[in-house]
């Protein structure tokens, strides 16, 4: 069996070891199973059940982490996106006003678009036509998003009438086992210790629950029954002009995020189109699932770093996911301020793209730039995308590289520019 699995994943050709890769599978799913926490209590704040949402990111993670194991023999882990999920919850559901179940048949639609993009030869000329800079210009936005989220569940930070935000209250219990617990996963994290992120949450919630009134607390037992409001619930109101700015949006995000993820930690390059195809299938049936889109986690990393060089991390990662929902009824303990460290520190690995961008280039500089600090302060993912790629073009046409910029990216700077249209003629 074991000769049979390593022909399989074929270990002599990518020159690994049984135990390399387990120990890779080990890593890789310690430092994701945040997730298992982090997304429901952000999908929360969409009206989606917690109970219900821990077992559809469950569930959507098994089959993405699966068919990158079994079908591309890569270690990439596939588990729903940080910072989409914030899209989805804040963005699709808060601001443009959808439903739950609208903004689960929007994630579906733009997964089928996502895969069709995969099996034309778009998917490819698209990659090489996104310059450098603005893919490393959405990782740092999106990881400047996730930090000033984690500070606001934190209590760190608060909404300010004078100065839009301010520092929070410092005399909250709960910000003070925010900082703590902040600290405590920070010196984890830099000691390297394995699943420390994962630590530093259950500190911080168990930090936070000895200050909370005991009253308060309640350990609900799964509801399957939520779960089914939720399975395959998607509402296709595809004539409504909100429901298309959304699919417009999720599309691009989940294009143009899984992208950069992959074509930045793919240890075998060639493996691209087939894991490109994997990732949006993945988002198709996350929308079916009941969950936002699960993408190519950066978190892979973490297992790739350890010498992951096959399948073999995610078929581990999936297996533990599958073990891990044992534990649902405990976890929905979990109070929302302890998610503010993970995301505070991933937040902070991400903007170590920032090095990459050529700031001796203004015309690329500047539109990258656009991105990171619109991502933020739009609280919008898409919104920031929108700012650099129409500026990218203009920039190039102002010193008069126009012939510089690819006719994808010209194309892409128009739809971006018709969703602001489309988007300010709904809001207004």
């Amino acid at each position: 069996m074991i000769h049979f699995l390593s022909q399989q994943f074929q270990l002599e050709t990518h020159k690994t070891t049984w135990k390399r890769e387990l120990m890779a599978g080990l890593t890789s799913f310690f430092t994701s199973a945040y997730i298992i926490l982090v997304n429901p209590l952000i999908l929360k704040d969409a009206g989606i059940p917690l109970s219900a949402s821990m077992i559809a990111t469950i569930a959507a993670s098994i089959i993405g982490c699966l068919l990158m194991a079994l079908w591309v023999n890569a270690p990439i882990i596939v588990i729903p996106g940080m910072g989409v999920n914030a899209f989805f919850s804040y963005t699709m559901i808060q601001s443009i006003g959808l439903t739950p179940n609208q903004g689960l048949a929007v994630i579906i639609v733009s997964g089928i678009l996502f895969f069709l993009v995969t099996i034309s030869p778009f998917g490819n000329r698209i990659l090489a036509s996104v310059p450098d800079s603005l893919k490393h210009g959405i990782t740092v936005g999106i990881g400047l998003f996730l930090t000033f989220i984690g500070l606001q569940k934190g209590g760190i930070i608060q909404s300010s009438d004078t100065t839009i935000v301010a520092l929070g209250n410092f005399r909250d219990p709960i910000t003070l086992s925010t900082l703590l617990g902040l600290v405590v996963t920070l010196v984890l994290f830099l000691r390297n210790t394995k699943g420390g992120l994962l630590i530093g949450l259950l500190f911080t919630s168990l930090l936070t629950l000895c200050i909370t009134d005991k009253k308060e607390i309640t350990a609900k037992g799964i509801d399957f029954h939520a779960y089914n409001h939720i399975f395959a619930s998607g509402d296709f109101s595809i004539l409504q002009i909100p429901f298309w700015i959304a699919v417009f949006s999720m599309t691009m995000i989940v294009l143009f995020e899984n992208m950069g993820l992959l074509s930045g930690m793919l240890p075998d390059i060639e493996k691209f189109p087939r894991a490109y195809k994997v990732v949006a299938i993945s988002t198709i049936a996350s929308g079916i699932l009941g969950t936002s889109p699960t993408i190519a986690s950066a978190e892979s990393a973490s297992g790739i770093s350890v010498g992951g060089k096959t399948g073999i991390p995610a078929l581990v990662t999936a297996i533990l996911f599958a073990f891990s929902a044992l534990a649902l009824p405990v976890i929905q303990l979990i109070p929302g301020n302890a998610v503010a460290p993970v995301l505070i520190i991933i937040g902070a690995l991400m903007t170590k793209s920032v090095v990459d961008i050529p700031f001796s280039d203004f015309s690329e500089s500047f539109p990258a730039f656009l991105i990171i600090v619109c991502i933020p302060l739009t609280s919008s993912i898409a919104d920031g995308l929108a700012f650099g790629f129409i500026a990218y073009p203009l920039a190039k046409v102002a010193i008069g590289k126009s012939k510089q910029v690819s006719p994808l990216i010209y194309l892409i700077a128009v739809l971006f520019l018709l969703n602001i249209v489309a988007s300010s003629i709904l809001v207004h």
